[in-house]
């Protein structure tokens, strides 16, 4: 029978890698710990096998669909956060309701991981500029399929002030 108050849905999680077999208990122990979450149950779940990655000789992609049951939109936003999958379908109820302080939660928590990520992206970049620099003092020649990228980062930076 159907919770009304709980929301239902689907996750697919999908992971890339190797050897195969490790792929597979990776993905069981993330179900089984998305499982263990506070205010969710699991109703299905389905593993695939890997497969080998097309153009790949040792890289393997696996996916999992879960189904599964929560409380409340924050609780699946945070699993959404925290497990990232690949794709997500609300099952029920057709019509979410939330108040302006759970929607403040779900957008400001948003929000600090874009801004996280941000700053990741901006240190890496400057990381890579300092050890480029470095190669080239040492004599050392820079990939011209490198320094693309790093025109377009600083594109974007300078279009943001």
């Amino acid at each position: 029978m159907v919770d009304e108050t709980k929301i239902q849905a689907v996750f697919i999680l999908d992971i890339i890698g190797k050897p195969a077999e490790h792929l597979v208990d990776s993905l069981h122990r993330i179900v089984e710990k998305i499982g263990r979450e506070k205010g969710v149950s699991l109703t299905s779940k389905d593993v695939k096998e890997p497969a080998l990655i097309k153009d790949q000789e040792e890289f393997y992609s696996t996916f999992a669909e879960i189904e599964l049951e929560v409380d409340d939109i924050s609780t699946l936003t945070n699993l959404v956060f925290k497990y990232m999958p690949a794709h997500l379908e609300i099952l029920t109820p057709h019509l979410l309701a939330m108040t302006s302080n759970i929607f403040n939660d779900v957008l400001n928590e948003l929000i600090r991981r874009l801004h996280g990520y941000d700053e990741i992206s901006r240190v890496m970049q400057t990381e890579k500029q300092v050890l480029l620099k470095k190669i080239e003092e040492l004599g050392g020649e820079v990939p011209k399929s490198v320094t693309p990228m790093m025109q377009l980062q600083q594109d974007v930076w300078e279009e943001e002030e």
